[in-house]
C-alpha cells in the first residue's frame, strides 16, 4: 500500500492517539542522542548534558601553524577534536568548540600561524575555564593536541593554585603512544607533520593530505646551533627545522593512523571515566586554599 506523505503523517497521529496514556507518555518522552558538541546542544539539552556527564567537560586545546608543505594549518586542531569526540561518544562528555589560542612563537615566520601573546594566551585560557565551570563544568579536562604546549598547559594547572577555584582543571597531555606496538615505522626522525601525524590525518581528515607534497621540502635536523643539548633557548626549534617540518610525511599510511587514533580515542576515554570517578581533588583543592590564607598556622 502507497501512502503520500500528508497521509502518512496523518497514519502516524492516529497510532500515537490509539497507545494507551503510557505508551503515549514513553513515546514522547523517548530520548533522543544528545550531542556532545557543546555547541549543536540546546540550551537544555546542555543542563542534560552536564548532568550526565557528571560535570565533566572536554576542552580540546590545537593550534593553527604550518605542518610541513602537504597538510593544513588546522592539523593539531582537527586531529584532537576528532579523537575528543569519538572518545566522549564512548564514555559521554560535552565537548567545547574549537580552540587554538596556544603556543606557538616558533612558527611566526610561516604563513597562517596565529601566535597570541603570552598574556593573551593565559587570560583567554583563564576566562574560558571560568565560563566553562560557571555553566556546570566542575572537571575541565584540557585534551592537548599541539606539542607547543607541553609546558603552557601544566602551568595553567599549577597557577590554578594562586586563588580559589570551585572547580578543577585536568590536563591530559599524551599526543601518541610512548610503548612500542603498531604498524612498523618507516622513518626515524619524526616531530612535526612527518609519518605518525599525517597518518593520524589520514583518518581525521584524509580530504586535506597532499601526499604528493611531503618531499617538496625538506624535514631533516638542519642541527644549526653549537651549544649543548641542556642549555634551552627560545630560538631551537628554528635552528633545527626551519621549514617548520621534521621528518618525512610521505610514508604515511591509513594503518599507523587507524592504531594511533585509536590508542588516543581509547586514551582520551579513560581519562574521562578517571576524572569522573575523582572525588579528591576538589576537596583537597579547598583545603590547600584555606591553609594558604594562614600558612602560619599549618601543621609543620
Amino acid at each position: 500500500m502507497r501512502i503520500h506523505s500528508g497521509g502518512s503523517a496523518l497514519l502516524a497521529v492516529s497510532v500515537l492517539l490509539c497507545l494507551p496514556l503510557s505508551s503515549q507518555a514513553r513515546a514522547q518522552a523517548a530520548p533522543s542522542k544528545l550531542s556532545t558538541h557543546w555547541e549543536e546542544l540546546t540550551a537544555s539539552d546542555f543542563r542534560e548534558g552536564i548532568h550526565r556527564s557528571g560535570g565533566v567537560c572536554l576542552l580540546p586545546f590545537g593550534i593553527l601553524e604550518k605542518h610541513g608543505p602537504h597538510l593544513p594549518l588546522g592539523t593539531d586542531l582537527l586531529d584532537v577534536r576528532y579523537a575528543a569526540l569519538h572518545a566522549a561518544e564512548h564514555e559521554y562528555a560535552v565537548v567545547f568548540p574549537e580552540y587554538y589560542f596556544g603556543q606557538i612563537s616558533e612558527a611566526k615566520h610561516e604563513p597562517g600561524t596565529m601566535a597570541y601573546s603570552r598574556g593573551l594566551q593565559l587570560a583567554l585560557l583563564q576566562e574560558t575555564t571560568d565560563e566553562m565551570a560557571r555553566n556546570g563544568c566542575k572537571k575541565v579536562l584540557v585534551v592537548n593536541g599541539h606539542g607547543g604546549n607541553n609546558s603552557l598547559l601544566p602551568y595553567f594547572a599549577q597557577t590554578q593554585l594562586d586563588k580559589p577555584h570551585d572547580y578543577v582543571v585536568y590536563v591530559f597531555n599524551e599526543l601518541e603512544p610512548s610503548g612500542k606496538g603498531g604498524p612498523p615505522r618507516k622513518t626515524s626522525m619524526d616531530m612535526h607533520a612527518g609519518e605518525g601525524e599525517t597518518s593520524n590525518m589520514m583518518i581525521s581528515r584524509p580530504d586535506l593530505v597532499h601526499l604528493d607534497r611531503a618531499n617538496s621540502e625538506s624535514g631533516a635536523d638542519q642541527a644549526r646551533q653549537k651549544i649543548p643539548e641542556n642549555i634551552y633557548t627560545g630560538i631551537w626549534w628554528y635552528t633545527r627545522f626551519p621549514f617548520h617540518y621534521s621528518g618525512d610525511g610521505s610514508p604515511a599510511n591509513k594503518e599507523l593512523g587507524d592504531y594511533q587514533m585509536k590508542w588516543w580515542i581509547d586514551s582520551i576515554a579513560k581519562a574521562i571515566r578517571d576524572v569522573k570517578g575523582d572525588d579528591v581533588s576538589l576537596k583537597l583543592q579547598k583545603e590547600f586554599y584555606e591553609k594558604s590564607t594562614h600558612p602560619l598556622d599549618t601543621e609543620p
